[in-house]
């Protein structure tokens, strides 16, 4: 008898933030390069990267026989054992990391070594608490989800709140928190964090995604992110650059900060340092604080840190941005890719703004462009309601383009190897499906 895997992946598996009720994942079969297959056989051109991860494109040769070969080699030793793999990744991250980022834990996601940063902090600094922002995601394990400052925060409260996490204002020139107007504001927003630091005393650092992922594409002013390191740095807070989206290329950089001339105390990747291929977080700490942890006892661990498994395809994967130039390449494409959806935008009503950097954008849908009103929120999210990005996303499927689709805006991430004709194909269908968003202007 031929089985329903969809079915049996919504009865006997769960969905992520979301009801199970009615939830039918698509069958994916393959995929390769920029595109996916359904059971069907239908093609799907991958306009969000999956999940902004899948960096190089699916199946990336290179990287799978990283993952083969090191599986037949030494496929697992424990973290207090020294193996090749696991001095090899670090030679090459020295090579891409910010200057001054040399000691790493491996975690195998984000969200693990999105933790490990905020307990690092603590521990190196003695202080208890961690300023984040709103409109931010951190993971969803305890600590980083009480660091998350969006709507998936909300159910899991009271736990994912905790009282040495507190939440200040993001850097959303759009819809400015402050209600203030760039550039006369003067980054009003990052002062109002050095606010919050002086006034509470006890901050050991902000955690901060240099450039905002699924809640928005927020990209700060060329000022925002160098002042907020000189204001945590006068005050002994350390500053946390959470990578785990902004990082390996999606913005143009290796790393978001790299285009502010940033280095962080701290900061934390995942997702595309192996493109997603196997799971891997990365915490990266400065010389300063590693040397700390000579004489203080360090009080991270677990079972697959530094598990060769993920180690290995780092290598490959970080041998194939350099291969490819997939850095610059990011830079070129996604300057013509920002233009092509800034042409789209003057023809649909309902893109309120178009914003990005690199291979990393983001289409805000408006009810009323003069108004700034969002067609939905985040209460409308939890509440169930209908949104309209969901149906423009729908139609985008319909037309053989997955593209994330987030309360109100869609996030436009493809692998940053996507070629002329892909980006084409992706603006005639977002220009069709658009027209339903107009329609509710």
């Amino acid at each position: 008898m031929e089985r329903d895997v969809t079915q049996l992946t919504a009865r006997h598996t769960y969905g992520t933030w979301r009801y199970q009720k009615g939830w039918a994942p698509l069958h994916v079969t393959r995929a390769e390069g920029c595109h996916f297959w359904d059971a069907s056989g239908k093609r799907y051109l991958d306009l969000s990267s999956q999940l902004v991860c899948s960096n190089l494109g699916h199946q990336n040769q290179a990287v799978a026989d990283a993952i083969c070969e090191q599986a037949q080699k030494l496929a697992f030793i424990g973290p207090a054992f020294a193996c090749d793999v696991r001095a090899d990744l670090s030679v090459a991250l020295l090579d891409v990391m910010p200057r001054g980022i040399d000691k790493f834990f491996f975690a195998t996601s984000g969200t693990e070594a999105n933790e490990t940063a905020m307990r690092i902090a603590r521990l190196y600094t003695g202080k208890n608490k961690i300023l984040a922002r709103y409109t931010s995601y951190h993971g969803s394990t305890a600590g980083s989800m009480a660091a998350t400052g969006d709507w998936r925060r909300w159910a899991t409260e009271p736990v994912g709140t905790m009282p040495w996490v507190l939440h200040g204002p993001e850097v959303n020139c759009y819809r400015c928190p402050l209600g203030r107007t760039y550039p006369e504001c003067g980054t009003a927003c990052a002062d109002y964090l050095a606010y919050m630091i002086d006034h509470e005393n006890d901050i050991a650092a902000v955690i901060v995604e240099p450039v905002v992922g699924t809640n928005g594409v927020l990209v700060p002013p060329p000022e925002y992110l160098p002042r907020l390191a000189a204001l945590c740095k006068q005050r002994g807070v350390l500053l946390i650059a959470d990578e785990v989206m902004t990082g390996w290329g999606r913005t143009g950089q290796w790393f978001a900060v790299d285009h502010w001339d940033v280095t962080p105390d701290i900061l934390v990747t995942a997702k595309g340092i192996t493109n997603a291929m196997a799971p891997l977080g990365v915490c990266a700490t400065s010389r300063t604080i590693a040397d700390h942890f000579d004489d203080h006892f360090f009080a991270c661990g677990h079972t697959y840190e530094a598990h060769p498994l993920t180690l290995a395809p780092a290598i490959a994967a970080i041998a194939e941005y350099k291969r490819l130039d997939l850095i610059q390449r990011a830079r070129t494409v996604g300057e013509q890719l920002g233009a092509r959806l800034r042409e789209l935008a003057a023809k649909h009503p309902s893109v309120g703004e178009v914003r990005g950097i690199g291979m990393f954008w983001a289409l805000e849908l408006v009810r009323d462009r003069a108004t700034r009103e969002p067609f939905n929120t985040p209460q409308d999210k939890v509440a169930r309601k209908p949104l309209v990005v969901d149906a423009v996303t729908a139609k985008l499927m319909e037309l053989g383009v997955f593209c994330m689709g987030w309360v109100s805006h869609l996030v436009i991430a493809p692998p940053l190897i996507i070629d002329d004709a892909a980006i084409d194909d992706a603006i005639a269908a977002l220009d069709q499906a658009l027209a339903i968003a107009d329609a509710r202007v």
